[in-house]
């Protein structure tokens, strides 16, 4: 066997290797894929935390959230929390007690690779 008939299919597998070594690492984003409450809603009873969950982990200290009425009135919100076992869940607890009426949930959140999403939604109670 010729050395060329030889070379040709090393340096192929070389390029090859190469292309699969050096290729970028594909980042995800963590989008959102469950809440609780659920996107537009309407709830008899009130909740007593709002519970979102991502497509991967996040970093609640660098995530926020607010809740606002149909008033355009702020609610305020405990701290978002986490479960050390459940890191693309965020849970944030209410201070007072929701009354009747639209809210509407708006957030950010910033995933473990960087990445921040964003989005908002809206639930109502009778």
């Amino acid at each position: 066997m010729s050395m060329q008939r030889i070379a040709a299919p090393v340096y192929a597998l070389a390029l090859f290797a190469g292309a699969v070594l050096c290729a970028p690492r594909a980042e995800a984003h963590a989008h959102l894929k469950t809440q609780y409450p659920a996107a537009n809603a309407t709830m008899t009873d009130a909740p007593q935390a709002l519970t979102l969950t991502f497509t991967e982990a996040v970093e609640p200290a660098f995530s926020c959230l607010t809740l606002t009425r149909n008033d355009n009135q702020q609610v305020p919100t405990g701290p978002i929390k986490t479960d050390p076992a459940n890191a693309d869940q965020i849970i944030v607890p209410f201070t007072q007690p929701l009354t009747a009426g639209e809210y509407q949930v708006a957030w950010h959140v910033v995933s473990v690779d960087g990445h921040k999403t964003q989005g908002s939604y809206t639930f109502s109670i009778k």
